[in-house]
């Protein structure tokens, strides 16, 4: 008994044979899918590490930042805390800052032209990751239209005792491919959500801060011609 237990799990594959066999039983579109999974995994790595950790910041708690700064009359100070950080919003208020003695509209213009410079940094790439998905979900079931046409041509010059068995091995196989082409997509799709929600935050800060910014400056300005 022990030794059919140890013949059985020696002739058992590994993780690694197992996808191994997967992928050659799936034919040359494995291989692409494969390819393109890989490539959108590269660029999601890139944009998380850019929207996660480079561009993004904690919007609220920099703009008391600024605001305590410039109602300290340290305006100096709010652009240093700007210059300190590498966030899209900083460089987005540091751009108004820089002519908060001009006048309103050319603190606008600043705040305008700053923004749509920096917007498609934060945009960058995300059309890629859903294009990248779709292109997976084509690729598998172009690949399992591809299996089926030969499993079909295979039953064709087949024995006829062994056409059932050929047959429901071709489809099995032809499978492996929309089976791969879903996983990737679907992995593609949520990892894009979540990009999307990155970016939409550092876009929504940018304008909401932005304003905010305006309306302090303008205020403080009022207030200084007042006295």
């Amino acid at each position: 008994m022990e030794s059919t237990t140890q013949a059985v799990a020696v002739a058992a594959p590994n993780f690694l044979e197992v996808i191994v066999l997967f992928f050659q039983r799936g034919g040359p579109f494995m291989w692409v899918i494969l390819a393109v999974w890989l490539f959108a995994l590269a660029i999601a790595l890139e944009r998380f590490f850019k929207l996660a950790f480079k561009y993004d910041v904690n919007g609220p708690s920099f703009m008391n930042e600024i605001q305590r700064s410039i109602l300290s009359q340290d305006l100096q100070g709010a652009l240093r805390i700007c210059a300190g950080s590498g966030a899209l919003l900083a460089k987005v208020l540091g751009s108004g800052l820089k002519r908060a003695n001009q006048s309103t509209a050319q603190m606008q213009n600043a705040l305008d032209a700053t923004a749509l410079e920096v917007i498609p940094l934060a945009e960058a790439r995300l059309s890629q990751l859903q294009l990248m998905a779709n292109i997976s979900t084509l690729l598998g079931l172009l690949g399992t239209i591809q299996g089926l046409i030969q499993s079909f041509e295979s039953i064709a010059s087949a024995d006829p005792a062994q056409k059932q068995e050929v047959l429901s091995l071709g489809i099995s196989t032809a499978m492996n491919t929309t089976f791969l082409g879903l996983i990737a997509a679907i992995s593609i799709m949520v990892i894009h959500s979540y990009l999307h929600s990155k970016s939409e935050k550092i876009i929504n800060e940018i304008d909401e801060f932005s304003v905010k910014l305006l309306d302090l400056l303008g205020t403080k300005k009022i207030k200084e011609e007042r006295e």
